[in-house]
């Protein structure tokens, strides 16, 4: 079964970039400086914040459904972040390099199974989770801390 991972479009995150702190807080955004690698994780260019890079922490609305599963969580996007755009059955390293909460959905936004796995195993499981026809669409969170990362679908 083929997949394909999902990063955030830019565009919603642009209007910030480059902001002075005070009108970030205004907003209940943050800056970070990255101070290690891995550990700051971008959802816009699934990538992993070079030490001393700058990164916003911001809630977002990852699942935005009418469903009890309806989700908004804190995440790290990159100042100036290029949205990645990863080929079928491509796992990008940030991802590669964590332990996820694989949670798979319905067409209805509603939570059918969900699992834990290494990212140098998330193959398998995704194949698992996409042979049930009623998942429409799979999320990746990190399970430490317990962030979203991206949407999986079928490709």
């Amino acid at each position: 079964m083929h997949f394909r991972l999902s990063a955030l479009p830019v565009a919603p995150f642009e209007h910030l970039f480059g902001l002075p702190d005070e009108a970030l807080r205004e907003l209940g955004v943050v800056r970070r400086i990255a101070d290690a690698a891995p550990g700051f994780p971008c959802r816009v260019s699934l990538r992993d914040a070079e030490p001393g890079e700058p990164l916003l922490l911001l809630n977002h609305e990852h699942l935005d459904a009418d469903s009890p599963y309806r989700s908004r969580h804190a995440i790290y996007v990159r100042e100036h972040a290029i949205q990645a755009m990863p080929a079928i059955d491509e796992v990008p390293d940030m991802v590669r390099r964590r332990l996820l909460s694989v949670r798979a959905y319905d067409r209805d936004a509603m939570m059918i199974a969900a699992d834990v796995a290494e990212g140098t195993s998330l193959e398998p499981l995704l194949a698992r989770q996409f042979a049930d026809p009623a998942v429409a669409f799979v999320h990746l969170h990190n399970a430490r801390p317990g962030c979203y990362v991206a949407r999986v679908d079928r490709a």
